[in-house]
């Protein structure tokens, strides 16, 4: 590595560092009787916001498709100290069931000051063989029903000065091997999201954006998913969520997870080579 990038890369440390450091600070108290509703919650960093939300002492919503778990995730809330938790099954490649969610919340919350989306459709992770139609369908839970709940959501929104919370990932921002139509979902949210903030601070609406970028987590789902394909470390679910929700309570617009995805943000347009090269050598591939 040379001396210029390794002296850039210590400056923008410092910078991301500073910033971090007189960034708001976070109140737990704030989220105490807060109306929630978290979207994919039934398992990995879903099911660890509903607990940590539980814990500050919110009032949620959980959703996701498998009823039998979100039963329990519910259950074991209300144990941690959640003032109210209930869920809400719902298939978020349905073009009625976003709605649906977003009105039962709303109802039974009587409003909604946090809205968390998180949800993913299942793909799988391998090199793309020309199926337009599951990339067709991948958009559908993915993006479409981030935005139609964003929409549904944002009245009620406004009543609470309340938050959006995005929960995309490093791959919306750099692309990766064996991940292309994942990858174009995730882009489509960053690209969604970031207009809709301009357009929201355009109308001084009192509503905030938040979009979480994260990296690898150890959740079973994406272990299972790139099991003996990736060879980077994954960071925890239950830190990642934690991050994500400080990231919404403090309003803040953005949030990398693990830290040093913010520097391959960065990198990727500053020395596109040496991007491209980490990106190939940290799978496993052979032709």
């Amino acid at each position: 590595m040379g001396a210029f990038l390794k002296i850039l890369i210590l400056s923008i440390s410092v910078a991301y560092i500073a910033v971090k450091w007189t960034g708001p600070s976070f109140d737990p108290a704030s989220l105490k009787g807060a109306k929630v509703l978290v979207t994919g919650a039934s398992s990995g960093i879903g099911e660890q916001m509903a607990y940590h939300y539980a814990r500050f002492g919110a009032q949620i919503v959980i959703t996701a498709r498998r009823e039998k778990v979100l039963q329990q995730v519910t259950e074991k809330c209300l144990s941690l100290g959640a003032q109210k938790a209930l869920f809400i099954p719902a298939d978020m490649s349905s073009e009625s069931e976003p709605d649906k969610v977003i009105d039962f919340a709303v109802k039974k919350l009587g409003g909604l000051d946090y809205l968390v989306l998180n949800h993913i459709g299942v793909t799988r992770f391998a090199m793309w063989n020309g199926d337009v139609d599951h990339v067709r369908w991948l958009m559908k839970p993915n993006f479409f029903s981030y935005i139609q709940m964003a929409w549904r959501a944002l009245p009620t929104l406004e009543q609470s000065k309340g938050s959006l919370v995005i929960v995309s990932s490093i791959a919306g921002k750099m692309s990766n091997p064996f991940a292309a139509p994942y990858t174009a979902t995730k882009a489509a949210l960053n690209g969604f999201f970031g207009s809709l903030t301009h357009e929201l601070a355009m109308k001084k609406s009192n509503v905030s954006v938040s979009l979480c970028t994260l990296g690898f987590i150890d959740t079973e789902s994406a272990l299972n998913a790139v099991k003996g394909i990736i060879t980077a470390p994954a960071y925890p679910a239950s830190e990642a969520s934690l991050n994500i929700i400080i990231t919404g309570a403090t309003r803040q617009p953005e949030l990398f997870y693990p830290w040093f995805t913010y520097f391959m943000n960065l990198i990727k347009d500053w020395s596109p080579s040496l991007t491209n090269h980490l990106i190939r050598n940290s799978v496993n591939y052979n032709p």
